[in-house]
């Protein structure tokens, strides 16, 4: 992949996103509104949050029951019950729970029922208006992408791709960066395995992280508070690719640590 002039640009003005509103029409005239009209190979990274406010994925917490499991994680972890149900119904796996010494709650680290390793299995109180409440990801981020890029296609007429972002933490290093969780077109990897290096040595199994690097530069220009929850990106050499988010994720069989 070459790369020339690369611009990345966070579209101001987009407004506060509710249930049954349309992501692909409000974003498109959001792009139109700065003078940047999507074109030909364009891709946006698109904050999870926005679909899920679409989507409708806000739970009330006084409609939540916990059960014994999250009565239990509750206690020991000095949360929420309501909220530790709701991860549980979010979850395949608690891969750990643990509560620091001097810590006032603890932590939850969980395996989405997508597939993705995540605290409180993604389950979020931040960024929307509505209190005693929780969110969590989209039914299919992938398919939620899907129908972003095509809509936006068909009324530009233009090859554009979308890249769904989330905010996840990361084994071993400290702080936050944002990750793929849905794709459409771009490609999750690109592989560079039997090329060569500058000094003319194989590269056997040179992988890069292509979406997880366009969500992860699209934190650069994106500050929560300020709202601005779409990315442009404007300059790449990319093919469309039959891809997922899924395929970022390394099958279990591979996990060295468990």
């Amino acid at each position: 992949m070459m790369m020339t002039n690369l611009a990345i640009t966070a579209i101001p003005n987009v407004p506060d996103i509710e249930h049954g509103d349309d992501l692909a029409r409000i974003i498109g005239d959001c792009l139109l509104a700065c003078d940047l009209a999507p074109q030909e190979g364009d891709i946006l990274c698109v904050a999870q949050k926005v679909f899920s406010k679409a989507e409708g994925c806000i739970i009330p917490l006084s409609s939540v029951t916990p059960s014994e499991e999250a009565l239990r994680y509750a206690d020991e972890l000095n949360k929420d019950a309501r909220k530790i149900e709701v991860v549980l119904r979010e979850s395949t796996e608690v891969v750990r729970a643990f509560r620091h010494p001097g810590k006032e709650s603890g932590t939850m680290i969980c395996r989405h029922r997508l597939g993705f390793i995540s605290a409180n299995a993604a389950v979020d109180e931040s960024n929307f208006e509505q209190d005693e409440a929780v969110m969590t990801l989209p039914p299919d981020p992938d398919k939620s992408a899907r129908d972003m890029q095509l809509a936006l296609e068909a009324r530009f007429g233009c090859r554009v791709g979308v890249v769904m972002t989330d905010t996840f933490g990361r084994p071993w290093r400290i702080g936050q960066v944002n990750v793929a969780i849905g794709l459409s077109d771009v490609p999750a990897t690109l592989k560079d395995h039997d090329k060569v290096d500058a000094w003319g040595r194989p590269m056997m199994v040179t992988e890069a992280a292509f979406a997880d690097e366009l969500a992860a530069a699209s934190g650069l220009v994106v500050r929560k508070a300020a709202k601005t929850p779409v990315v442009l990106f404007r300059g790449l050499d990319w093919a469309p690719t039959q891809s997922s988010a899924r395929d970022l994720l390394r099958v279990q069989k591979e996990d060295m640590f468990k």
